[in-house]
């Protein structure tokens, strides 16, 4: 394995790093709104979305920890494979690899509960 594989990691990790921070966001966008909304409307139904939103807050927590530890892995297998100490390279490689995989599977996990978020929303609202 040469230097460069463990390299080419870097833009897919910068970029879902990037995308989990902007669902945090977002998410920290809706909990203040409802925040407001919690003495004027349906407070059952907010109450529901609080518990998912609570459960995604800590998801998408958890997807940035395993993101950084993939990219710390990643940095660290380079400077392995540098050192000309290819196998430590190599199994460190792979923790950045099983790391990142983790992070996507907790995402999808994540995306899931979402959904079922967004169709709590839209309960208040079906004809």
């Amino acid at each position: 394995m040469e230097l460069s594989t463990p390299a080419l990691l870097f833009p897919a990790i910068s970029l879902l790093l990037l995308a989990y921070t902007n669902r945090f966001m977002g998410l920290a966008s809706v909990i203040r709104g409802l925040h407001q909304q919690i003495n004027e409307n349906n407070k059952e139904l907010i109450a529901r979305q609080i518990i998912s939103l609570r459960l995604r807050i800590k998801l998408i927590i958890g997807m940035q920890i395993l993101g950084v530890l993939s990219i710390s892995f990643c940095v660290a297998a380079m400077f392995l494979l540098f050192l000309e100490l290819s196998q430590f390279g190599q199994v460190t490689f792979i923790t950045s690899l099983v790391l990142m995989m983790s992070s996507l599977v907790v995402s999808l996990y994540e995306l899931i509960i979402s959904g079922h978020a967004l169709n709590i929303e839209l309960e208040d609202i079906d004809c």
